[in-house]
């Protein structure tokens, strides 16, 4: 039995991550009425993408370049930002 590269499971998982955060934004656009929820969708969708690319980035199998150096930068900003959103728009404070 061969254990499988960590590496590559770890890549996979991103780009698995990434399709179903584009699912989701993709959804929140033409699929959610409602603005609450649209909202959360796209922010979710935001932080697997963006999640995803950091792993990316963390594992390369290409030397870095200029956008991979803006992700490292930018990435945690973001996925922060669509956190705290989450947490805004979430129980009770929605209503």
């Amino acid at each position: 039995m061969t254990v499988p590269d960590p590496v590559a499971l770890a890549v996979g998982a991103a780009w698995v991550a990434t399709a179903a955060g584009m699912a989701l934004w993709v959804w929140s656009w033409f699929g959610e009425k409602c603005p609450i929820q649209r909202i959360r969708y796209r922010d979710c969708g935001v932080v697997l993408v963006i999640g995803a690319l950091l792993i990316r980035v963390f594992f390369p199998v290409r030397p870095l370049n200029a956008f991979d150096w803006l992700v490292l930068a930018l990435g945690p900003v973001f996925i922060g930002a669509a956190l705290w959103r989450l947490g805004r728009t979430g129980g009770e404070q929605a209503r």
